[in-house]
């Protein structure tokens, strides 16, 4: 457990705060060298695609001894000058892929991007409508609770006189006064 939320420290520290204070580096150098914004620019989209691809698979991965030490050797590889692996796999692995295949992820992502919004739509307003049902099944189950919420304060309010039910008004007259039954106490 503590060696768990140790990784996840470190994996955040050099996974993410490091490369991003460098690429904050790079960016805000007087002057900025391409290759250098070229190899954070490189370093951040391998680190999107397996942060989608991590949230996708965790579950068939995570469970793996070690797995967050190798993640975080991993990262580390990615961004250490002496390995640079983000330009080996970006050359290799990556760009080759997605020159391949371009024109078709590119079309996936905007027929993605186009039901996403209908997606959006639907659920926005199937969520509005069972709220608003919710919401007035609420208060009509509060309305037909007679006393609950009213008997309280009444009770509250009149704590230290009797409770009786209120008297006729010709009757009041005849009713003993209040200060005789304090007195006898």
């Amino acid at each position: 457990m503590l060696g768990d939320i140790v990784t996840r420290c470190l994996l955040l520290l050099f996974g993410y705060a490091y490369p991003a204070f460098e690429c904050f580096k790079s960016i805000e150098n007087n002057r900025v060298e391409k290759e250098e914004l070229r190899f954070w620019c490189q370093y951040w989209v391998i680190i999107a695609i397996l942060t989608i691809c991590e949230r996708i698979g965790d579950t068939f991965v995570s469970w793996l001894p070690m797995y967050g030490e190798i993640k975080l050797a991993l990262f580390i590889c990615l961004w250490y000058p002496k390995t640079k692996g983000t330009g080996y796999i970006y050359e290799t692995l990556l760009r080759p892929f997605v020159t391949r295949h371009e024109t078709d992820i590119e079309r996936k992502l905007l027929e993605l991007r186009a039901r996403a919004w209908d997606f959006a739509l639907y659920y926005w307003q199937n969520c509005t409508d069972l709220g608003q049902s919710a919401f007035f099944q609420v208060l009509e189950y509060l309305t037909a609770q007679p006393g609950k919420f009213s008997g309280k304060r009444a009770k509250k309010a009149s704590k230290y006189e009797p409770s009786a039910p209120p008297a006729p008004p010709g009757l009041i007259s005849e009713l003993p006064s209040m200060s005789k039954h304090k007195n006898k106490k």
